[in-house]
């Protein structure tokens, strides 16, 4: 059986899994937060990743998590599971999981204490756990900055082309775009390349990249998909307004404490995904209210045509 890419075209939201303010899985909350995304037009869904907190959910909960979001979205888009893990029996067991719950693809970060130090190492890693998973496509997740694996994605794909039978592509959240562009345009194509840093999207579609996987696109969709439409004109000016604009909303944002300003903005446009486990910290109310009157300031509600929903003391019972 021949596995192909998915092919997508445009934005994939990294998703944040919902918790509840004891830090336990709120999985009511995933069916509406996957329709607002259908109402947004996404490309797809990006699930337990760096966003989704999958490296501080048991296995169990990421298993449930991928099983909410996959019934959620009932085929209307594709669902890619992250699976790394630092024990590869481990990320096996969340590969064979994620075809078993009919998701549409697998992906994974390499493991980042025992680091894989060659190339060659790298790829015999992720075969073993893309052979747990044989049905589906497999995406690497190259993210260097928060694995300390760096090894030149050019060369991986050179060397895995023949290893890794279900290997489609990779999600690469780098700056390197000399490397990124090499491996888009790597076999005229063959493998799908998606672009992993949200303030770099409009390079990222300069040099070829069709499809991307972002966080802030759960809150911000239509700011990005105005630079889609943009490129798609050729209009590049307009294409430069709207990164601009999303550069200074994600500056704003990860500005309060990374993820949990992610997650503050999505309550605050309707949709409570709780706080970040420990050791991540979550706002207070009143750190809240001050990312809320910057976001206005920004014109970001204007922008995603929605108004901000009202945050008390009773929605944040444990602040």
């Amino acid at each position: 059986m021949t596995i192909e890419p998915l092919r997508l075209c445009g934005l994939i939201p990294a998703t944040f899994t919902p918790m509840l303010d004891d830090g336990a899985l709120n999985l009511d909350a995933v069916a509406p937060m996957v329709d607002h995304l259908c109402r947004w037009k996404v490309a797809g869904m990006y699930v337990v990743g760096s966003t989704g907190e999958g490296v501080s959910l048991s296995g169990s909960e990421r298993k449930a998590a991928v099983e909410a979001f996959v019934e959620a979205a009932a085929g209307r888009v594709p669902v890619i599971v992250q699976v790394g893990h630092n024990s590869i029996a481990e990320a096996r067991e969340m590969a064979a999981h994620a075809e078993h719950a009919g998701a549409a693809a697998v992906s994974a970060t390499p493991p980042s204490y025992f680091k894989p130090a060659t190339v060659d190492l790298l790829v015999r890693t992720m075969a073993e756990i893309a052979a747990a998973a044989p049905t589906r496509p497999f995406y690497y997740y190259h993210i260097p900055h928060v694995t300390g694996v760096g090894l030149d994605m050019l060369e991986f794909l050179q060397a895995a082309a023949t290893r890794i039978p279900t290997l489609v592509g990779i999600k690469f959240t780098s700056p390197a775009f000399y490397e990124l562009q090499a491996c888009a345009e790597f076999h005229s194509g063959q493998f799908e390349v998606f672009s992993g840093f949200d303030e770099l999207l409009l390079p990222a579609l300069a040099v070829g990249v069709r499809g991307a996987v972002g966080s802030t696109y759960n809150f911000a969709a239509p700011v990005y998909t105005h630079i889609f439409d943009a490129c798609g004109r050729g209009d590049l000016a307009e294409g430069r307004q709207w990164q601009s604009r999303a550069n200074a909303l994600i500056r704003c944002v990860v500005g309060y404490r990374g993820l949990a300003g992610q997650k503050a903005a999505m309550k605050l446009i309707g949709y409570d995904c709780g706080a970040p486990r420990l050791p991540l910290q979550q706002l207070d109310l009143a750190q809240i209210d001050r990312l809320r009157g910057e976001l206005e300031a920004l014109g970001f509600f204007q922008w995603i045509g929605q108004t901000s929903e009202s945050v008390t003391g009773a929605d944040q019972k444990s602040q």
